[in-house]
């Protein structure tokens, strides 16, 4: 069930990079009124691209993508003012970290580095700070037919489903998603053959999903709801502007076969489009998702007896590459990041229909791309 408190921290993640932005910066959220209230700088960090807050409420921890020189980061949060103070920071063990999750006990921080098409795992200590990494696996398999951006393998997203012995790996080069064995005692991934080193190891993952060629597997959304949780597993293609079905007819992972293949993008668009973030609402009626180039919002209805997805509409996202969006915990709005024209757009969402009208409020922040929400007390 959504969230009952009205008020949120959030957090926002920004690119650095030949651009005006510190870093992370803050904000409350008011779900009653709709409304963002900047706090300031959280705190100044280099290329931000990802973050998220732990599920204690204390932490935040930061992808800083920045080539060879990435690293994530942890943050102590601080809950009244949103000031964010540095606990520890450790190289990324890869390249351009693009994605951070958390396992089911949230011990262990999962990381995905794209240019360097491996996944690492981080311990989290009682206070907060990262210990040495217990896993650095790199994709293994066939790429894709995109000469350009399918010349490697390239991790996008990783995350564990509702159990917490299987991590899944999106990979936008081997147009695979990939599911790894996790064992939470040890933090290892495919265990008889783990690297601990900043040398990533060639496990093999234990089964995969595996897409149309050339789709660019990006982000993942797991089905919801009480009947369907996890059943079905809806990939976006960032390279096809697509969004792929998968079911499975049971618990067993091995068992997803695809069912539904549907465009993020309206008829008769002939434009550069990259998909970019993909979401389903907390009451599992509908799936969003977000296009760069259309700069749009596509909403989607899931057949709750089949899981297949029907379009319900394309909105305008009032900006320039939404490269990512969230749903508040309260599941009545929709905030859509614009990262090249530098804000946030508020939508609010039809409880009936999963569709989105903007609230006319937009926030100027400079290259926005990540939003992370804490509940306050």
């Amino acid at each position: 069930m959504p969230a009952a408190n009205h008020k949120y921290l959030v957090f926002v993640g920004t690119y650095t990079t030949k651009t005006e932005s510190r870093g992370i910066y803050a904000y409350e959220f008011d779900s009653d009124a709709g409304k963002l209230a900047p706090k300031g700088v959280a705190a100044e960090t280099r290329d931000p691209s990802w973050v998220v807050v732990h599920p204690s409420g204390k932490f935040l921890y930061a992808a800083n993508e920045a080539g060879k020189a990435s690293t994530v980061s942890a943050f102590a949060i601080e809950a009244k003012s949103g000031k964010l103070t540095l606990v520890s920071q450790l190289p990324a063990l890869g390249e351009d970290p693009c994605y951070l999750s958390f396992d089911r006990t949230g011990k262990y921080v999962f990381v995905a580095n794209y240019t360097s098409g491996n996944v690492v795992v981080f311990p989290v200590n009682a206070d907060g700070k990262l210990g040495a990494g217990t896993a650095n696996v790199r994709d293994e398999g066939k790429l894709g037919p995109n000469k350009e951006r399918q010349d490697g393998p390239h991790a996008h997203w990783i995350e564990t489903p509702n159990g917490n012995g299987m991590v899944f790996v999106a990979d936008l080069g081997l147009d695979q998603v990939l599911i790894y064995p996790f064992e939470p005692k040890t933090g290892s991934l495919a265990s008889d053959k783990v690297a601990t080193s900043t040398r990533s190891s060639t496990a093999s993952p234990g089964w995969s999903v595996t897409l149309s060629p050339g789709t660019g597997p990006r982000h993942v959304a797991f089905s919801r709801g009480r009947l369907f949780y996890g059943r079905f597993l809806y990939v976006l293609g960032e390279l096809r502007s697509s969004v792929t079905v998968f079911k499975s007819p049971g618990s067993d992972v091995d068992n997803f076969h695809s069912i539904q293949q549907i465009s993020t993008l309206p008829k008769g668009f002939s434009g550069r489009n990259d998909a970019a973030e993909i979401a389903i609402h907390p009451n599992g009626k509908n799936l969003y998702a977000s296009n760069r180039g259309h700069d749009s919002i596509a909403v989607f209805a899931i057949d709750p007896m089949n899981g297949r997805l029907k379009p319900v509409s394309d909105v305008p996202t009032g900006g320039k590459e939404p490269r990512h969006f969230a749903i508040d915990p309260s599941g009545k709005y929709l905030l859509a990041e614009n990262q090249f024209s530098n804000n946030i757009v508020v939508f609010k969402i039809d409880a009936a229909t999963g569709g989105l009208t903007p609230t006319g409020q937009v926030v100027e922040v400079p290259s926005p791309v990540n939003i992370a929400f804490l509940q306050e007390d």
